[in-house]
């Protein structure tokens, strides 16, 4: 195999095979390149295929990894497992979720997050919670972190002792576990959890995996969790042949459960491991790799490394400053129009990069205006759409009765007269009797004062019962028509005659597309379609699976979802402090696990999204909520240096740091030398930061840059403290805590709180608003 197209480091990654091997792969350092040549060379040096894995994230990165593979290596290259964390869970759990003793059997169904929260609603209705004070996805925010961290509900009720609110949250977790086993699914942590626990409980099984691959190769290892750091344990056995690319800098996603501990503590856990860092980038310009490498330099907790490249300087990093997030979206868009229309780019070339999904309404109403093609990533999800979740629903209940969520969202489509009071009846008969939804419903002459409404239930069982038959007999896509025939579900839509009412028919349109799709694709790589593998894969796809890099759009995404992506330019919008970095963040101290760290790795992530220009926009009024903030620009544009940015990025400091002159009725505060860019530009508008602390406005004057106050403008007075040192007070996102110190800062106070849940908390008055309990 040619291996001069790799540089140095590449084909060190490349060829160190056995041991532990950690690659610290920098953004665009080709770490898929290293991968895919990796498992050609150990085919090469005589290892099967199949004792071969490849584990990543997204099915796209899946896809990308397979395809590259294929192309490498030729014949035999199916033999390699390339997979997803939660797909290859999925293919173990087909095979022996049996061997796990609780019932579950392989046509499980794999519950999305809508299909979550309705269990959660049915949950909290049984244990009679109210859910205006305690709310469903606190409860399951709780439960996905417990099953990351592999903390069974005996586990967490045993943790609980003593506390009130988690004994609550037990329960919850008890009864929520426990419906899902009944109705025979699987959320997604449990697709990892359950792993683990079936390799940890059967040594047979462990030991057919642990023979099966001799080789483990995972991606993206950073973002992995307690979970995954187990399940990859797990699997590995006592070879050790085990190799993890990844990049700590790129460790975004601790809402998620992610540890990045896995990554910089990999040499503790494996200490005979062999470190390789890719460093060369072959993605971004000089000036941009150099912007990221001067962001990411403050951070404390990473590995040291830093991005280069052979690339020439390319355009310093441009950046703007609006009045209004009014302004930057009009910016925004009419600069794209105005590249597109020079001929320097196409529409999908460009992407538009933001915090929070909030952000996208105004960008995408001047896209509107400004006639630019654009596409939102990471919106609403094809298949939550109501009519692809009915069409889905019957599916599922063919594939699986025991699915309680999936029965009772079509019993009445189309409506059918079952009402709730019957509903209810049928529940609380299957409940006393032991039975799922469908099965009581079989059942439905045998519960009490069940009147008419047995027959109606009838007509909704056996319609069930004839599409099993044809599920046996047809392919998935047939079923699919013929439940759209059973039910009329297309012809009245056709009948409603509405835009909305077109449009949803062309998404299910779109879904029996899909569906033959998965059985062409099942049938090129050897496997046998089915009801269950169709449901599979559409349970695993992620909103980034819908981006296609050929259809002509400008992306407008989350920079969370942005990872992973590439595009010549880039605009990262709302470079704000309060916005990004957000206020918890800001008073969130250091560390690698701090959240003002993780929102410098996220800058860092945007930042070497792009190959050729990046633009920086932010605003200093910005409506958040209903309600208008002003904001600094970020501490992540003020982190790169002055030489690589363009644009009006300097700002005033507050007034203690100039030196004043009296002229008439005003004050003229003079910049310090060395402060800010030489060049700086007129505002033209009141200052928020200067006017925190003055009535104010901005100025140049000549060449150097004058923040003029009014004499008679006084100093906005300091909250007055209501609590003191030992009280007890709370917070809205930390809840209670101990006041354990208080600072003057002058403006403001420096408040220190140890919180029962997080510790101790360093934070400034005004902005963490504390009531004092």
């Amino acid at each position: 195999m040619d291996l001069s197209m790799l540089n140095d480091k590449q084909r060190e990654g490349v060829e160190t095979i056995n041991g532990p091997v950690l690659i610290l792969a920098g953004a665009g350092s080709g770490k898929t390149r290293v991968l895919t040549h990796r498992v050609a060379y150990l085919i090469e040096q005589g290892v099967m295929p199949y004792n071969i894995m490849a584990i990543t994230f997204t099915n796209k990165a899946a896809r990308e990894m397979r395809e590259r593979i294929d192309n490498i290596v030729g014949f035999g290259s199916d033999g390699v497992w390339v997979a997803t964390f939660h797909a290859s869970c999925v293919r173990i759990l087909r095979r022996f979720c049996e061997n796990l003793g609780q019932g579950y059997t392989s046509n499980f169904t794999i519950y999305d997050t809508d299909d979550c929260k309705t269990l959660m609603k049915e949950v909290c209705k049984y244990l009679q919670i109210d859910t205006k004070q305690f709310k469903e996805r606190t409860f399951l925010n709780v439960i996905s972190d417990a099953k990351n961290k592999l903390i069974t509900p005996e586990e967490f009720t045993n943790r609980a002792m003593g506390d009130f609110n988690m004994s609550r949250q037990a329960t919850v977790y008890r009864e929520y576990q426990a419906r899902l086993r009944q109705n025979n699914a699987f959320d997604f942590d449990d697709l990892i959890m359950k792993t683990v626990e079936l390799l940890r409980l059967d040594g047979d099984v462990r030991a057919y995996y642990n023979d099966k691959f001799k080789y483990i190769m995972v991606d993206e290892y950073q973002d992995t969790n307690a979970a995954q750091f187990e399940l990859v344990r797990l699997l590995i056995g006592g070879q050790q042949n085990l190799c993890v690319v990844g990049d700590d800098d790129q460790s975004i996603y601790k809402f998620r459960g992610a540890d990045i501990y896995n990554i910089l503590n990999f040499e503790q856990h494996f200490p005979s491991a062999h470190v390789i860092k890719l460093e060369q980038n072959y993605r971004s310009t000089g000036n941009i790799l150099n912007a990221a490498n001067a962001v990411i330099a403050n951070n404390e907790g990473r590995k040291e490394k830093a991005l280069w490249t052979e690339a020439e300087d390319g355009d310093k990093i441009q950046f703007q400053q609006f009045d209004s997030a009014y302004e930057e979206a009009s910016y925004i868009a009419s600069n794209i129009g105005s590249v597109v229309r020079r001929g320097e780019a196409d529409y999908r070339d460009c992407a538009v990069l933001y915090r929070t999904n909030a952000q996208s309404r105004l960008i995408e109403e001047k896209m509107i205006y400004e006639g630019i093609p654009y596409k939102i990533v990471g919106g609403v999800n094809f298949y939550s759409r109501k009519e692809i979740k009915d069409v889905l629903a019957y599916l599922k209940t063919v594939d699986n009765g025991n699915d309680d969520i999936a029965v009772q969202r079509i019993i009445n489509i189309p409506k059918r007269g079952i009402g709730a009071t019957t509903i209810t009846k049928v529940s609380d008969y299957a409940r006393e009797h032991g039975l799922n939804f469908y099965e009581a419903l079989l059942h439905a002459n045998d519960i009490p004062s069940i009147g008419k409404a047995a027959s109606k239930i009838k007509g909704f069982t056996d319609l069930i019962e004839k599409l099993k038959r044809i599920a046996v007999e047809e392919s998935v896509s047939a079923l699919v028509e013929e439940i759209l025939d059973q039910t009329d579900y297309v012809a009245e839509l056709k009948a409603e005659g509405t835009d909305e009412a077109k449009a949803r028919i062309e998404n299910i349109d779109e879904l029996l597309t899909k569906a033959v799709a998965y059985e062409k694709d099942a049938g090129d790589d050897g496997e046998e379609p089915s009801l269950s593998g169709f449901l599979e894969d559409v349970a695993l796809v992620a909103d980034i699976d819908s981006y296609e890099e050929s259809d002509n759009y400008v992306v407008l995404m989350t920079l969370h979802g942005a990872k992973g992506l590439e595009f010549p330019y880039v605009y990262m919008a709302g470079m704000e402090d309060g916005l990004f970095p957000g206020q918890a963040a800001i008073f969130d101290g250091g560390g690698a696990d701090s959240e003002l760290e993780e929102e410098r790795r996220l800058a860092y992530v945007g930042i070497t999204r792009a190959k050729q220009h990046l633009t920086m926009t932010s605003a200093r009024m910005r409506m958040i909520r209903g309600e208008t903030q002003f904001h600094k620009i970020s501490r992540f544009v003020k982190e790169i240096p002055d030489e690589l940015v363009k644009g009006n990025l300097w700002e005033p400091k507050p007034m203690d740091d100039y030196s004043s002159t009296p002229i008439g009725e005003y004050s003229v505060y003079q910049r310090p030398t060395g402060k800010g860019p030489t060049i700086a530009t007129s505002y033209g508008s009141r200052n928020e930061s200067v006017r925190n602390t003055y009535s104010s406005n901005v100025y140049t004057v000549g060449s150097s840059t004058t923040a003029v106050a009014n004499k008679n403008g006084t100093k906005i007075e300091k909250t007055t403290l209501d609590y003191g040192i030992g009280d007890r007070v709370s917070h809205i996102k930390f809840k209670e805590g101990t006041v354990k110190d208080i600072i003057d800062e002058g403006r403001d106070y420096e408040v220190t709180v140890d919180f029962d849940g997080v510790g101790i908390k360093k934070m400034f008055a005004s902005f963490a608003k504390l009531k004092k309990v």
